[in-house]
């Protein structure tokens, strides 16, 4: 069996469009269509990365109607995301000036 890895965890922020749906979600609850024109993206990449994202437990859909709503999972990924803001306000200098990172963005 495979062990879970922090790695794991981090891919699956590591895609951008799964990053910006994570992001818009911490605003509140969306459903496919609002992610999509919000995001400027298409229904098929919108509901792939919703997919990953509820698969490893960052959201969850709930019936509203005839359409799903998506929200972050609000006892295990919002407290991480908080936990990754206070870092990155106490960090934001040295993240901007990290030779390592920038050199990797090239």
């Amino acid at each position: 069996m495979m062990t879970i890895t922090y790695e794991l965890f981090f891919k699956v922020l590591s895609n951008r469009n799964r990053l910006r749906i994570v992001d818009l979600l911490r605003k509140g609850p969306k459903n496919v269509t609002q992610i999509c024109q919000e995001l400027e993206l298409e229904q098929s990449l919108v509901s792939h990365n919703l997919g990953c994202l509820s698969n490893c437990g960052f959201v969850y859909a709930r019936r509203n109607g005839k359409a799903k709503e998506y929200r972050l999972d609000e006892e295990a990924i919002i407290p991480v995301l908080e936990f990754i803001d206070k870092h990155l306000d106490k960090y934001a200098d040295k993240f901007r000036s990290c030779e390592v990172l920038r050199d990797e963005s090239k």
